[in-house]
């Protein structure tokens, strides 16, 4: 089995499965998954909170020690904004993350669920700051830096490529534009940096395929918080037919036992 790392070839791109509880991990892993990461928005709604800043670190890291021990794959944490402003907040969650058992993370630039960012100085220093710890680890860390103003309207795509060329020189292993307004802009992100990139297959990007990503030079394709929003939008529809109207119907298309219990094992 290759390592977590190995799997990050451009133009040979991974699913990096997205998963929010152990079920679900086990069920992805059984599947074909090859490695697995957690989503700070599928978990808090396991919660009932919404995404950003409702999650505390240590819950997410209890969250992420259940996944690990779930499946023998490599797991990725999505750690928001590294849970705190400071370059030493980062390293600490860097840390946090190993001991947790996590093979990577990936921290943002952005601040909570806001449109406000980190300064680009203060935003590289903190890539800086997780990238050291992560190689003074005692076991290999992936360690990705997210630029994600342009998903949240934060900043435009010319400072998304001045922050991933900052980020890649500041030690980065990986970098992450989140949701660039178009696929023109994305190829511009692989361009823009030797290191591999990662593409969220949600909203528009749910379009394109895998072939289209390994064409474009990804490494690896995350899945966000979208898969859980699939399970979200069966509860919607089903629970809006049954209260509404008194239809059942959407429950005939229920997964039976017989398929699922399996993947689960004991």
């Amino acid at each position: 089995m290759p390592t977590f790392r190995e799997l990050h070839k451009p133009g040979d791109p991974f699913i990096l499965a997205n998963a929010w509880d152990v079920g679900s991990a086990k069920m992805l892993a059984a599947m074909g998954a090859q490695a697995l990461a957690t989503s700070s928005a599928a978990y808090a709604f396991t919660l009932g909170v919404p995404d950003g800043g409702q999650v505390s670190l240590d819950a997410h890291l209890a969250h992420a020690q259940d996944l690990v021990a779930a499946t023998e794959l490599p797991v990725s944490g999505d750690m928001e904004d590294g849970y705190g402003p400071s370059p030493d907040d980062c390293a600490e969650c860097v840390r946090l993350s190993a001991e947790a058992g996590l093979a990577g993370i990936c921290i943002e630039d952005t601040i909570g669920a806001s449109e406000k960012f980190y300064d680009f100085e203060l935003a590289v220093e903190r890539v800086k700051a997780a990238s050291a710890a992560a190689r003074s680890l005692p076991n290999d860390f992936f360690f990705v830096a997210r630029a994600d103003g342009v998903m949240t309207g934060g900043y435009d795509i010319e400072e998304a490529l001045r922050r991933v060329k900052a980020f890649d020189a500041a030690g980065a292993d990986g970098i992450y534009v989140p949701l660039p307004k178009s696929f023109d802009d994305l190829k511009r992100i692989v361009a823009a940096t030797d290191k591999p990139v990662n593409v969220l297959a949600a909203g528009p990007y749910a379009k394109f395929s895998r072939a289209d990503y390994a064409k474009a030079g990804l490494a690896r394709i995350s899945l966000g918080s979208a898969l859980a929003r699939v399970t979200h939008r069966t509860i919607h529809d089903a629970a809006q037919a049954m209260f509404g109207d008194g239809d059942f119907g959407p429950l005939t298309r229920a997964l039976p036992g017989s398929v699922v219990d399996p993947m689960l094992g004991e």
